[in-house]
């Protein structure tokens, strides 16, 4: 099986695939090669090429981009060291990157909230499986971002609001869907808590801390983009060995990129 039957494959199984504008391209390597082995990650990062090629795969399908910006132009970073060694060891193993980020968005259900809710135990928990708003046992702003932590691995979260608030109504934003989104998600029905992955310091939270100061009962909690989605790049692993059954596929995390101090 060549990479491109690989990526042929798997949008195949996606409604309305393939997009015709897309972050979903090759950045870098053949896809008419044989494929040998596949790594889903969040992000290619330096760390996680080498692990791919410890396991010897040559196709890495990433959900976020290989070149710090969001359409990998790279022009920009041509003169640039970090830039050309991390390009040098992607052609020096003949490494395909391709970015899987719009698709699977696309894929029915989202594929990165499926694994994000299956990481999370919350499958039974979504009454409407269009609307990211979770109705869990009742229980508090602070319990919730211990269980967060524990069941995504993460030692750190944000939260904005009263740790002994009641909450049982959690919506879910991974990512970095930007402050208009979440906050048109919090306006647009009643929840208690907004759990996302990434937010602009001066809107998700300034909106939730207004909020909090009119005397409304309402949190976020922030728990990093790249925790926040990493689950739904690991399920793929599993989604993919059932249409790819031949090759070795496995997930490398990237990890959270920060450490507190």
């Amino acid at each position: 099986m060549r990479i491109q039957d690989v990526i042929d494959t798997i949008l195949a199984a996606i409604p309305g695939a393939p997009l015709a504008e897309t972050v979903d391209t090759f950045k870098s390597g053949e896809p008419a090669q044989p494929v040998t082995g596949i790594v889903t990650t969040f992000l290619a990062s330096y760390a996680v090429i080498q692990r791919a090629v410890e396991l010897g795969a040559n196709l890495i399908i990433t959900h976020e981009p290989t070149f710090y910006n969001h359409l990998d132009e790279t022009g920009w970073l041509a003169n640039d060291l970090i830039y050309q060694a991390k390009r040098a060891l992607l052609d020096a193993h003949g490494i395909v990157v391709w970015r899987f980020h719009d698709h699977w968005h696309m894929h029915q259900p989202d594929g990165i909230m499926t694994g994000v809710a299956r990481a999370l135990g919350w499958e039974a928990c979504l009454p409407d499986a269009t609307m990211p708003l979770f109705i869990l046992p009742e229980t508090t702003v602070g319990a919730l971002a211990a269980e967060l932590k524990a069941k995504l691995g993460i030692s750190t979260v944000r939260v904005v609001g009263d740790l002994d608030m009641p909450c049982f109504r959690v919506g879910l934003m991974v990512g970095a869907a930007g402050g208009t989104w979440q906050i048109n998600f919090m306006r647009g029905q009643p929840m208690d808590v907004l759990v996302t992955g990434e937010i602009h310091e001066w809107e998700t939270c300034e909106y939730v801390r207004d909020a909090i100061s009119q005397g409304r009962k309402l949190a976020l909690i922030v728990v990093g983009h790249a925790n926040s989605e990493e689950p739904g790049m690991a399920y793929l692993v599993e989604w993919l060995r059932a249409r790819v059954p031949d090759v070795p596929i496995t997930h490398v995390p990237v990890g959270d990129p920060f450490q507190f101090v």
